[in-house]
């Protein structure tokens, strides 16, 4: 137990913004080519003045096979210092690794070299399954009180999905975190307003409805989640259904503002069945309700026929498909991953209400394949998937896997997987850093988890 406050803790994202710079980074990889070998955590040199740099450094491999290693997350984090938090001494050390097709979690321990990660325990699914009733483990948070983990369902595959803790200290699970969950049926992400007792989740589909890919006949007639649940946090009672429309299909990253007095936040949908179109939308409340509304809207760009896949060749369009959002600490950058037309946009989001495009850098994409600064010959495939933003908002890593049985759908030629950097203007714009691009041979690249904590790690009590 530490005698004082990890010093990666901060009470506001504001003193947050002010950490060194992170010199590593930490990438989940899928092992998706058939030869049995398992998923790996891969530790990533992001120290422009290394020798290494924009190199992978270190490399733990999952203990079985077959995991499709996802969402992953710290054990503690900035919330740790909120004024009601049990376990103020924790320890930003060990990341929670789970599997969403095994539904195996990992505890890995970044210390004491942390390029040398080493697993020190595995929570099989059984317990999982026994404990909270749950399966296909997504998203970890770490709050004042717990371990989060969503799951998409039960073990059988079908729903509900929900929430389920683990302790801080032993890693056991401690059970179910729903106490009423009223209309609540599908899961995906959440996020939590920790100063206002809220907290906030969203709708894929059950792992029925996704381990397979996309299923149009579900996605037609509107089968995928539309909805953002408020909940009570304290209480862990559904309060509200936000309701994005029948159209509207598969409601999911979720990202509050940093700022503990802001009770708002940005989610993304990927499509519309009116026009193929992606969006992003504002839950805000006001006069004690909360409510939702579509702030940004990213159309659907023509494509030849012979350049689309066999899902969208009837359609001789792209949707954008946007599959992941990420806030800048200061909660001024929203940054919107649209993974099919291979683009990377920047808002300004100081009016949360009225975003504004203030710039966008594309790498792959289903029809335009865009090349890399440091080889303008070979084209790309995949797009911005996951991206995260660094501390002081000025670096913004993505990588271009989705979900195995989803890469196979919109890039059936196979995902040639890699890793780049953007550089942000600190009065807005986007440029690709030349100097970074990382390709992972016969690996897929997911999620990113900077050393120290990034944009999308930590919660915080403080303004």
């Amino acid at each position: 137990m530490l005698l004082r406050p990890d010093p990666t803790f901060y009470p506001s994202a504001r003193l947050a913004m002010q950490a060194p710079p992170e010199t590593l980074a930490y990438v989940a990889t899928l092992n998706a080519n058939g030869n049995g070998r398992p998923d790996a955590l891969a530790v990533v040199d992001v120290d422009p003045k290394s020798p290494t740099y924009s190199s992978l450094v270190g490399r733990v491999e999952m203990p079985k096979a077959g995991d499709e290693l996802h969402h992953f997350g710290w054990n503690a984090c900035s919330s740790a210092l909120c004024p009601y938090a049990p376990h103020p001494h924790l320890e930003r050390r060990y990341l929670i690794v789970p599997g969403l097709r095994s539904s195996r979690i990992h505890v890995i321990d970044t210390k004491p070299n942390p390029r040398k990660p080493q697993i020190v325990k595995v929570i099989e699914p059984e317990e999982v399954a026994a404990r909270a009733g749950y399966s296909r483990p997504h998203t970890i948070h770490c709050g004042p009180d717990g371990i989060y983990v969503s799951a998409l369902g039960s073990p059988e595959g079908d729903g509900p999905g929900g929430i389920f803790i683990l302790d801080h200290y032993t890693f056991d699970v401690l059970g179910r975190w729903e106490v009423d969950r009223g209309p609540q049926f599908l899961s995906y992400d959440f996020w939590w307003h920790l100063g206002h007792d809220t907290m906030l989740t969203s709708e894929w589909g059950t792992p029925n409805m996704v381990e397979d890919g996309i299923k149009p006949e579900l996605l037609f007639e509107g089968k995928y989640g539309r909805h953002v649940h408020v909940w009570d946090l304290r209480r862990r009672r559904q309060l509200q259904a936000l309701d994005a429309g029948a159209e509207q299909q598969m409601v999911l990253e979720l990202r509050p503002a940093h700022d503990p007095s802001k009770p708002y936040g940005f989610v993304g949908v990927v499509v519309s069945l009116k026009d193929l179109s992606a969006s992003v939308w504002l839950w805000h409340r006001e006069n004690g309700k909360w409510g939702l509304k579509k702030v940004i809207e990213i159309p659907a760009e023509p494509a030849e026929v012979d350049a689309l896949p066999p899902l969208l060749k009837g359609f001789k369009a792209v949707p954008p498909l946007i599959t992941d959002i990420n806030l800048s600490l200061d909660d001024r950058w929203l940054y919107v991953s649209c993974w099919a037309t291979g683009e990377l946009r920047q808002y300004d989001v100081s009016d949360p209400f009225n975003p504004k495009l203030t710039g966008s850098v594309r790498l792959g994409g289903i029809a335009s394949r865009a090349a890399h600064p440091r080889n303008p010959q070979r084209q790309l495939n995949g797009g911005p998937q996951m991206v995260e933003v660094s501390r002081d908002g000025r670096r913004i890593y993505f990588t271009n896997s989705l979900y195995r049985a989803w890469d196979e759908q919109f890039y059936p030629e196979g995902i040639r997987s890699w890793m780049a950097k953007a550089i942000a203007s600190p009065e807005g714009g986007l440029t690709i850093d030349p100097g970074f691009f990382l390709e992972f041979d016969d690996v897929r690249a997911h999620q990113v988890h900077l050393e120290g904590g990034d944009s999308s790690s930590d919660s915080y009590c403080y303004s």
